[in-house]
């Protein structure tokens, strides 16, 4: 049986640049749909900058219209001050989707590099590299696009195996 196909957003928020990329998987296929950044101005306020980032990702899940969003939780090994300001650029990449009526959940970044890659310790250009690999004719512009695709690839996935798994048990 033929499997609806479904249309995914992967976020990977940043304050400067949160990436986004969006896919469609149908069972085991993945098609790359599209993908880019979204900016803020880094000489505004922080309440512009979060504003930049809402309307920015409002806008790109109006035009695209995803059915669900993956969004990677983010690690911060930096001062307490960076981490404040990501967590309210990772609160738009929550909220947003949300707004919209998408179910929202979120991958630890290891989860996402060992589901793209197989390893959970994989550099960004691994992840980018398997990424055009899983996605033909994707073009992921950076690195945050990249790894919002690896967050849409591995939702897919994960729906896909749990659904495997819900089948084999009602046999």
């Amino acid at each position: 049986m033929a499997q609806e196909a479904i249309r995914i957003i992967g976020i990977d928020p940043g304050l400067r640049t949160t990436g986004w990329g969006i896919i469609e998987s149908s069972g085991a296929r993945l098609a790359y749909v599209a993908s880019g950044g979204v900016r803020s101005n880094e000489r505004t306020m922080l309440a512009e900058r979060l504003r930049a980032l809402h309307e920015g990702l409002t806008a790109i899940i109006t035009e695209h219209r995803p059915m669900e969003a993956a969004v990677e939780e983010t690690f911060v090994n930096r001062d307490p001050q960076s981490a404040l300001k990501l967590g309210q650029a990772r609160g738009i990449a929550l909220v947003v989707p949300a707004l919209a009526g998408l179910p929202v959940i979120e991958y630890a970044a290891n989860l996402i590099k060992k589901t793209v890659t197989g390893s959970g310790h994989a550099e960004k250009t691994q992840i980018a590299m398997m990424v055009r690999t899983l996605l033909p004719g994707s073009e992921a512009q950076g690195a945050d696009a990249a790894d919002a695709l690896a967050a849409a690839i591995t939702h897919a996935r994960l729906r896909l195996w749990a659904a495997n798994l819900k089948a084999a048990a009602g046999r």
